[in-house]
């Protein structure tokens, strides 16, 4: 059988960089074991299959190289610009189908935003030490202890210092791994709130080695949990953060995430994620 996916760069940070997705279109007919061999075969962080529902706009199946996922950001922000510029959807409201409940899409001015759930705060006291042990990082080095923080998917957030520090971490990935599977993480997400451009909130680093990701240039999942952790924890009291990540990889493929909060009596409810994606090619697999 022969597929096409068409890859689609999210979070773009200007006319390039961003994060490339597959994304598998009319997939009604694909198993999930298909799914996964042609997610491999892709060779992407994350393949997006898209079939028709029947509670939702779209049906949505989040696929790394090494299994499935419940959401994933910049899979979701890629299908939905696609099917916008596609001609196969116009601006406004839409909602996704996915393994865990339905989510709400808007495609508003050259962007897609997805919903996260709120929050969910879980301290790691426990864990701290091997934490730090598995990216080479001293207390010193903190802004705060690092916390669990979920969305929809579970994600280790830990600030250092200065932007020096997040280029010079060193992961262990077979321990960050380790630590990822005890905790049901999707992965670390590390940052600084020094950044590469002016007016950003962070600048961000993810790793996930459990998913078959040493590290990626952007991700949503994981830019909603570290605004939440901005407004909750360091107490930067706003509802839109901007967060730029993929610059310090080799090679820098810049990204820039955009999270809007939704904070009733001071908790946050509900947010939104989204930013640029525009497609960069089309392949073929088989499997």
């Amino acid at each position: 059988m022969k597929v096409t996916i068409n890859v689609v760069n999210a979070f773009i940070d200007g006319i390039s960089g961003g994060n490339p997705a597959g994304v598998v279109l009319a997939a009604d007919g694909l198993d999930d074991g298909q799914k996964l061999a042609i997610a491999k075969k892709a060779g992407l962080s994350e393949t997006v299959f898209v079939s028709a529902s029947s509670v939702a706009d779209f049906k949505l199946d989040f696929f790394t190289p090494t299994r499935q996922i419940a959401h994933c950001g910049h899979a979701t922000v890629a299908v939905f610009s696609h099917l916008e510029q596609s001609g196969r959807i116009s601006q406004g409201w839409f909602t996704k189908e996915t393994i865990d409940g339905n989510r709400k899409i808007l495609i508003k001015e050259g962007m897609a935003f997805m919903e996260q759930a709120a929050p969910k705060y879980q301290d790691i006291e426990n864990h701290h030490t091997a934490i730090l042990d598995s990216i080479g990082v001293t207390e010193q080095q903190l802004l705060l202890a690092p916390k669990l923080v979920n969305t929809g998917n579970s994600f280790v957030i830990v600030g250092v210092k200065d932007k020096l520090t997040l280029s010079q971490i060193k992961p262990d990935f077979d321990l960050i791994h380790s630590i990822s599977e005890s905790l049901d993480l999707i992965g670390y997400y590390i940052f600084t709130e020094e950044t590469s451009s002016p007016g950003r909130d962070a600048s961000a680093r993810m790793l996930a080695p459990r998913y078959g990701i040493n590290e990626e240039a952007a991700t949503g999942m994981a830019a909603g949990p570290l605004a939440c952790y901005l407004h909750r924890d360091m107490a930067i009291k706003k509802d839109h953060f901007s967060i730029e990540q993929g610059y310090l990889m080799l090679p820098p493929s810049p990204s820039v995430i955009n999270v809007n909060l939704e904070i009733t009596g001071g908790n946050i409810t509900s947010l939104m994620a989204g930013g640029v994606a525009t497609m960069s090619k089309e392949i073929v697999v088989e499997i």
